[in-house]
């Protein structure tokens, strides 16, 4: 191309070019106020990783006291924004015993409870087993006879689709029998468990169960993908005034943050236990924001369960101000 043909043809391109930004700025010098003919990208929401449930225990008074009935658990737990249930087994005790846990009487609970999740659109997660016998009992028969138990546990968590039961370690306060006695029985348990595709876990819930460094060592001596825990992030007390597990002052309390913190890497399930709140809505002896940066760290994904277990509020009320406060700082 010729010299000058070449400085006229790129002339007119650059007229060209001149005009083209002309026009676009004419373009985007809209009057104040009306609409931009380029879509707004709307920002993207980024739904939490962890999703809450509802330990029925946050409502036992409301069972006991005042007369609910227990199956209204899953209406309730829709109603204040929750998206999965934690059950209670004792909560159904008295009309479990009328019938000796019969066969028929487990499959009236499983149904009811299956009915009314369904019903409101609510998945069915673990059952916490209480009262159902020593799994960690130092006489290996009656360690037995506590396993054999909770078989019937366990089909009802399989039939209503829920991934754990959660169970207790009872037994003695000895540190080397309790390891012992609590890897026998949640052995055999965990081994009946798993061909029912069942997790058996555990909550630290009292005397040796409540140090954490006990219970991590007694899941690592387990070593089953169906064995694991349940962290709360209260219940670390490891010594009571009269020596019992539960009611008495405590006089002597493991480190929660440590003890959440050691029970993770086994999680299956997570506790957000509360007792009272600040004028703030702060939890008053708990940090849940130092206690969901635990979780989060462990790389934790399932659901975490509000129980509420103080004085104060109503237990709606401390549900609500539960949930709240974990909504305030999960994600963060």
């Amino acid at each position: 191309m010729k010299r000058k043909n070449f400085i006229r043809n790129a002339a007119q391109v650059g007229i060209a070019l001149l005009l083209l930004g002309t026009y676009a700025c004419k373009q985007n010098q809209k009057k104040e106020g009306e609409a931009s003919d380029v879509a707004q990208v709307e920002p993207e929401v980024v739904e939490p990783t962890l999703k809450l449930s509802l330990a029925q225990w946050s409502i036992h008074k409301m069972i006991w006291e005042e007369g609910l009935d227990p199956y209204q658990f899953a209406a309730k737990a829709k109603g204040w924004g929750f998206e999965g249930l934690e059950y209670v087994s004792g909560l159904y005790y008295q009309e479990l015993e009328k019938d000796n846990f019969s066969e028929a009487a487990m499959k009236s609970f499983v149904d009811k409870s299956n009915a009314e999740a369904e019903k409101h659109g609510m998945k069915n997660l673990l059952i916490m087993i209480d009262g159902q016998g020593a799994i960690a009992a130092e006489d290996a028969e009656e360690r037995k006879a506590a396993v054999e138990n909770h078989y019937k546990w366990v089909d009802a968590a399989a039939a209503m689709g829920c991934h754990s039961i959660r169970v207790n370690l009872q037994g003695s306060m000895d540190p080397e029998t309790w390891v012992e006695a609590s890897v026998d029985g949640l052995t055999q348990l965990s081994t009946y468990a798993k061909d029912k595709n069942v997790n058996v876990i555990v909550e630290n819930h009292g005397g040796p169960s409540s140090n954490a460094e006990w219970l991590a060592n007694v899941m690592k001596k387990v070593n089953m993908d169906n064995c694991g825990t349940l962290p709360d992030f209260g219940n670390f007390c490891v010594k009571r005034k009269d020596g019992s597990y539960y009611g008495s002052e405590c006089i002597e309390e493991y480190d929660k943050y440590k003890g959440v913190e050691e029970l993770m890497p086994f999680a299956k399930a997570v506790s957000a236990k509360s007792y009272n709140f600040d004028e703030e809505g702060n939890e008053t002896v708990i940090d849940f924001g130092k206690m969901i940066k635990i979780v989060d760290d462990a790389g934790y994904e399932g659901f975490i369960g509000v129980e509420y277990e103080g004085s104060e509020l109503s237990e709606e009320e401390g549900i609500l101000a539960t949930k709240d406060l974990l909504l305030k700082h999960i994600g963060a």
